[in-house]
């Protein structure tokens, strides 16, 4: 292992130890004394006593110590002359932004009157050579520095900045120009370029075809990010922090009244405060720096206030730039230049490096330019999104042990880059040299889990590569370990946490619990919410080409909701039906060439086999184009294909300007326009078509008018075909754990209670830059508290950035609060850790197929000892250790399994899967010792009443779910009876549970049932497949239970489709129940309430919804099968 060699004798180790960055600190203060002892001074003083420094004289000393610091940066890691080169590609565009300023935009309107364009001819003969940007501003300055003697040259000059300015053509020719691009007015209701099309008697909009980009796939876009671009948007700035009027940063304020006790910011035209930044960064200063081409001191500014801005910036975060001081203008596009200005970092040689260092060591940052020595406090994050991340930074530079725990899986990197083995454990780690080695085609890449929602809810509009940079800051750190698959409020809880040593328990779990449309059809197949289905394309890996994923598009695609989630889901959609039905085809052809079509095609149904042929007939047409385009020698036009088919539009109820998307964030609407979907306004569903088949065909709407007062009614009806629904409509703080645990977690509203650090219950405000960070939400009599951050936030929620202020706001809270109690464990860090991975970790110990039913024996202490009856947990295998085989990744992203029981003891918890797609991979693919991903105790438990008689009804993989009951039944002093449902023998499952049970039978169908006599039970419970729980749900409906007695509870435990199965976050889960007397409809989540009164689970929509997408399912399950058939055929060579 190479380690670099650094300056100031300084090692690579020193960069990620205290010790080392004290000493680091020491050089750059001896060669600032040594350079410039009047700014060595200034320093010192600032560090002395940072909150005496006023907003000018940080500003002041910000940007005269960012070029120093960048030399000293330039000599540690022996990269001087890549710095001065960087710098100098700023420095050589700086004539074309003064062209801009000086000449295009001032003197050529006026020097242009009367002057003929000239062509190229005579343009290259004026330049001295064919036209160029540079090559035009330099001629330009040179000509103004002696106007007399060159106004002809100016005149032309000036005809042609107008022409390229001001005309169509000429905007057309220099389309993305730097030099001749001119602010444009804005209007609020008009900040979009739309085509209106009302010819279906609604108005829907789409983007002028000049506008449009064909997109192609799922890696990232980086257009709007070349240097060039972003400087031109630093030059445009007017650097406010002189005049202290950074609006961007500190909001667009409103002079204070009598008895305001915070800030008051300016509305928008739309009533949006305008805040600015919520990080409150030093833009202004970044962009002057920029500008002057100190590109490495432009970072460090920008990381004193957001040290994660690997997770911010461009397409991300837009706060600042509404706020900016051009109201009346295009404001500075300041995302743009701060993405950049971390890019161009990166791409130094140990550019990582350098950002990593400044993250934990920054010398601009005069209130901690160090991390704090070790506190001994350790505390708890839940939840590894843009709020946990940030915050586990800063409560790392505060000196803290953080422990961060997610429910997602999370992909173990390679040791060598995370100094973490696969299990957790410490190993040494190598310097990034080259930014290339982290990453790698988002089309290809697969989802490591870490990041929450930047992780599966953002699109490429972001790179998700940040996602690996963000996590070795975090990663590398000594005081810092992660553990996925770790489902807070179940196998870990409060007093457990507390019970473990953990000093502060800090919630930043999102938001949760999306919200559905209560319509008739409303959960039809072909209807999915939108975290739903941005999981399974992000998260679960559908968007991959080798996946064994997916996500069932049919076009038309319409997305119902009006922020910026519908905007995503949209243009997702479109990008993904190609990938899909390419994907399907070439499987489907395979398969047929080798098992017949009789065999491919046997099981399907007239609407599967209608289903397949479209998307065969769709594959080909993309096939025919492709081949068509590269004979002509161009792109291929597959958009105009997808259009044609329907394509994809968002549906809103209001107007488009009324739109969240719009009124946030309308740089992504017009994004999204530009890849081909359509916008229709002012349509408010009221219910879903489905075809023949079941599934969703058409989706009804009311139009809505908006009178002069603006008040909203309805005016007449309209309808839109739909292949595919994706519902958008929001989604509310996750406050599950409140609901589950309000001692702890108590709810005030849709939020979290809140109380001040002096424990007096407070009404946070509803704005990112409260006078005060109120992030408490309980203390409890030994002084420990909990908070809680991010979108679960009142005054945080909206989007990443606010998310992440919460984080920077609330961890000095943390640190006071910590400060107050002594620390509960005195375990060394690695002691500690160690014996929680030992307690979390999951492990296989056996497998074995038997009667349909996979049985794994996982070793998993936490999880064994909480198991209860009636679990469900969350098994996944870790993708990084999947086969790979005929281009496929053998390995499906999640499996929903029943627990069948634990030991305790041993640390065993028994696992129940069906032997089916996915059971049959974990079998042929898994063996004893893999590592693997369990995620749990989801669902509820089944809890008897005590001295109940209990009838245990069950068939199936599922009935393993009452492995255990019958004990717990037995201890409060009842007795539980076994009732096996077409019982075989051979099962082990039905062995256990007629070991179990007090007295076991069996039926073969339900003409046999008329022999039980059910009034000697209190309580029914049945596990069993969906056709036996529709049949005796019949039963009981009609001729009804012999015997059974009138109040007698008849539970169903139900096998829904899953996915997150964190409870109430995706909606893959969502069922239907209907009370029996009222007809009341109501929906509920599955993954958190599987047990249901059976007369009134909705049984039709729950099959309904397991087979949405039965074909590609099942040409999967042959292409799996033909893939692991070639891997064992393979081994066994």
């Amino acid at each position: 292992m190479t380690e670099p060699r650094l300056g100031y004798a300084v090692g690579f180790r020193d960069l990620y130890a205290r010790d080392g960055l004290v000493r680091i600190d020491e050089a750059f203060l001896a060669e600032l004394a040594g350079a410039a002892p009047d700014l060595h001074a200034r320093l010192l003083a600032a560090r002395a006593a940072p909150d005496a420094l006023d907003a000018r004289a940080t500003s002041d000393l910000l940007v005269a110590l960012a070029p120093p610091l960048e030399d000293f940066l330039g000599t540690l890691f022996g990269i001087g002359a890549a710095i001065a080169e960087l710098a100098g590609e700023h420095k050589a565009l700086e004539p074309v932004f003064r062209c801009r300023r000086l000449f295009v935009q001032r003197r050529a309107p006026k020097l242009a009157q009367g002057a003929a364009v000239p062509d190229e001819d005579a343009l290259a003969a004026l330049l001295g050579g064919p036209f160029d940007e540079r090559r035009f501003a330099a001629r330009v300055l040179e000509w103004m520095d002696d106007e007399p003697a060159h106004g002809a040259a100016l005149a032309a000059a000036a005809a042609y900045s107008e022409w390229a300015t001001g005309s169509e053509e000429g905007r057309a020719r220099h389309h993305g120009s730097v030099l001749f691009h001119k602010p444009r007015k804005t209007d609020p209701e008009h900040l979009v370029d739309l085509v209106a099309d009302g010819s279906e008697g609604f108005t829907c909009f789409r983007a002028p075809s000049d506008h449009l980009r064909r997109r192609e796939g799922f890696d990232f876009d980086p257009h709007d990010t070349d240097l060039a671009g972003a400087l031109g948007e630093a030059h445009y700035c007017i650097w406010c922090h002189n005049q202290e009027k950074d609006s961007c940063s500190k909001g667009l304020r409103l002079k204070a009244a009598e008895g305001d006790e915070g800030p008051r910011f300016r509305q928008s035209h739309f009533g949006v405060p305008l805040t600015g930044c919520p990080l409150e960064e030093k833009i202004s200063e970044m962009n002057w720096l920029k500008a002057e081409g100190v590109p490495v001191g432009a970072l460090a500014v920008v990381c004193v206030d957001n040290p994660l801005c690997a997770a911010t910036g461009h397409r991300i975060c837009n706060d600042c730039a509404k706020a900016c001081v051009y109201q009346k203008q295009d404001p500075v596009d300041i995302p743009r230049i701060e993405t950049r200005v971390l890019n161009d970092v990166l791409a130094l040689p140990y550019g990582f490096e350098i950002y990593s260092l400044l993250t934990r060591w920054n010398p601009l940052n005069f209130a901690r330019p160090l991390p704090r020595p070790e506190s001994g406090r350790r505390v708890l994050v839940v939840g590894l999104g843009p709020a946990g991340m940030n915050l586990a930074h800063h409560l790392l530079n505060d000196g803290h042990q953080v422990v961060a725990v997610d429910a997602l899986k999370i992909e173990p990197l390679e040791p060598r880059l995370s100094g973490r083995n696969p299990d957790g454990s410490r190993t040494a780690f190598e310097a990034v040299r080259e930014i290339a080695g982290l990453r790698e085609p988002l089309g290809k890449r697969v989802a490591a889990g870490f990041g929450g929602l930047s992780e599966y809810g953002i699109t490429i509009r972001w790179d998700k590569n940040f996602l690996t940079v963000l996590r070795l800051l975090l990663e590398r750190r000594t005081r810092f370990s992660m553990f996925g698959s770790v489902r807070f409020g179940g196998v870990l809880d409060a007093d457990g946490a507390f019970g473990l040593g953990f000093d502060h328990i800090a919630l930043s779990v999102g938001a949760g619990h999306p919200k559905v449309l209560d319509i008739p059809n409303g959960l039809a197949p072909g209807v999915s919410t939108s975290t739903d289905f941005l999981m399974s394309l992000q998260l679960a890996g559908a968007m991959r080409a080798d996946s064994l994923e997916n996500v069932p598009v049919r076009l038309p695609v319409l997305v119902i909701g009006g922020g910026l989630t519908a905007i995503d889901a949209a243009t997702e959609a479109l990008a993904f039906y190609p990938l899909q039905v390419e994907r399907f085809y070439a499987r489907y052809e395979a398969l047929t060439e080798e098992l017949g079509e009789a065999r491919v095609r046997g099981a399907w149904s007239h609407g599967d086999a209608a289903l397949a042929d479209e998307m065969i007939a769709h594959a080909r047409a993309i096939a025919a184009e492709r081949a068509w385009a590269a004979k002509e020698g161009r792109a291929p036009d597959i958009l105009s294909l997808l259009q044609s088919w329907g394509g994809s539009k968002i549906v809103y109820r209001k107007r488009l300007i009324d739109a969240p998307a719009y009124t946030l964030n309308h740089e992504e609407v017009e994004n999204a326009l530009g890849e081909g979907i359509g916008f229709a306004e002012c349509l408010s569903p009221v219910a879903f078509e489905t075809d023949s088949s079941g599934r969703i065909a058409a989706a009804m709407f009311e139009r809505q008018r908006r009178d002069e007062a603006g008040e909203w009614h309805g005016d007449g009806q309209a309808t839109l075909a739909a292949g595919t629904v994706v519902v958008a409509t929001g989604t509310r703080a996750n406050v599950k754990l409140g609901e589950e645990d309000p001692e702890h977690f108590p709810i005030d509203g849709r939020y979290f209670q809140t109380i001040d650090e002096s424990g007096r219950t407070v009404h946070p405000e509803p704005l990112p830059k409260p006078r005060d960070a109120a992030v408490l939400l309980n203390r409890y009599a030994d002084g420990r508290c909990v908070s809680f951050f991010g979108d679960a936030h009142p005054s945080f929620a909206g989007n990443v950035v606010r998310a992440m202020a919460s984080a920077k706001k609330g961890a000095p809270v943390i640190s006071r609060a910590l400060d107050e109690v002594a620390p509960a464990s005195d375990l060394p860090i690695e002691a500690f850790v160690a014996a929680l991975r030992s307690r979390l970790a999951a492990r296989l110990h056996a497998i074995a197929r038997a009667d349909g039913v996979v049985l794994l024996t996982v070793h998993a202490p936490e999880l064994a000892r909480r198991h209860r009856p009636g679990f469900r947990y969350k098994l996944q295998r870790l993708a990084r250790f999947a086969p790979v085989e005929n281009d496929t990744r053998l390995v499906r992203d999640m499996t929903a399994a029943v627990g069948a029981g634990a030991d305790a003891e041993a640390g065993r918890l028994y696992l129940a899967v069906a032997d089916d797609v996915a059971g049959s991979l974990l079998a042929r693919t898994l063996s004893p010792g893999d590592m693997l991903a369990v995620m749990g105790p989801s669902g509820e438990a089944l809890d008897p009443g005590a001295g109940e008689r209990v009838l245990m009804i069950g068939q199936g993989f599922v009935q393993a779910a009452l492995i255990g009951y019958a004990g717990r039944v037995a201890a409060t002093g009842g007795r539980a009876d076994y009732l096996a449902f077409h019982g075989t023998e051979s099962s082990p499952v039905e062995t256990a549970l007629r070991a179990e049970a007090a007295n076991a039978e069996a039926v073969a169908d339900m003409a046999e049932l008329g022999r039980i006599d059910f009034a000697a039970y209190d309580r029914v419970i049945v596990a069993a497949p969906v056709p036996t729980l529709v049949a005796l749900q019949a039963r009981l409906a009609g001729e009804g239970l012999p015997g059974l007695r009138p109040g007698t509870p008849v539970v169903a435990a139900l096998d829904a489709p899953m996915q997150c199965m964190i409870k109430e976050v995706c909606g893959r889960c969502l069922q239907s129940r209907v009370d029996p007397e009222s007809g009341r409809r109501e929906n509920f989540f599955a993954c958190a309430e599987p047990n249901q009164a059976l007369a009134a689970v909705d049984f039709a929509l729950l099959a309904a919804r397991r087979d949405a997408d039965s074909v590609s399912g099942r040409i999967n399950a042959l292409w799996l099968d033909h893939c692991l058939n070639r891997e064992e055929a393979a081994t066994v060579a």
